[in-house]
């Protein structure tokens, strides 16, 4: 990862799985980190074991559903390093059943989650890389954005729309910013 090196990045979905494993290959090649997720104990203990070995990193419990919980992370980022570099929107659910079942709750659960998380990390990130010339989004989707399969139809919809908004995001983001995605394995 060549020029990650001090650059700042926050983390949504940092305290298990593939966020933790992020922050610790980055705290690992000299990234500056912000992590977020709604388990504070996990998220101190990963702050812990990352400045144990030399890196920097902070944390706040983020939801996000909640638009404010992402303006804080971004502001924090700030507000610790002087800006933000990446946003990593990694949080994500996904409650496997088949539609038969109507769970109803779980589905608006994976929408909240999964799409309008995505739409609350742009709203608070995009207007610090606009003021910086700079910024990256980088979005863990899925392979089920590209395959659907039985009892997996919400949670797939989902990750549709999270290709679909990082595509235009891309095109809407001109030269010096960017949005990626980053497929997800196992699902």
């Amino acid at each position: 990862m060549p020029g990650i090196t001090g650059k700042v990045v926050a983390i949504t979905g940092a305290s298990s799985g593939i966020g933790e494993a992020t922050a610790l290959l980055l705290a690992e090649r000299g990234a500056r980190l912000v992590l977020g997720a709604r388990r504070t104990e996990r998220l101190a203990a990963l702050t812990t074991r990352i400045e144990k070995v030399g890196g920097e990193a902070v944390h706040l419990r983020t939801d996000v559903t909640r638009i404010d919980d992402l303006r804080e992370l971004v502001a924090l980022a700030g507000e610790r390093f002087g800006r933000l570099d990446v946003l990593v929107g990694n949080a994500g659910v996904g409650t496997i059943s088949p539609l038969d079942d109507l769970r109803t709750d779980e589905w608006n659960h994976m929408v909240d989650v999964n799409i309008k998380g995505v739409l609350n990390g742009i709203a608070a990130a995009l207007p610090v890389f606009r003021a910086q010339g700079s910024g990256h989004f980088v979005t863990t989707a899925s392979t089920a954005a590209y395959r659907v399969v039985p009892a997996m139809a919400v949670y797939a919809g989902t990750k549709v729309a999270v290709r679909a908004i990082c595509e235009g995001l891309r095109q809407e983001a001109g030269p010096n910013l960017s949005g990626r995605r980053a497929k997800s394995f196992g699902g």
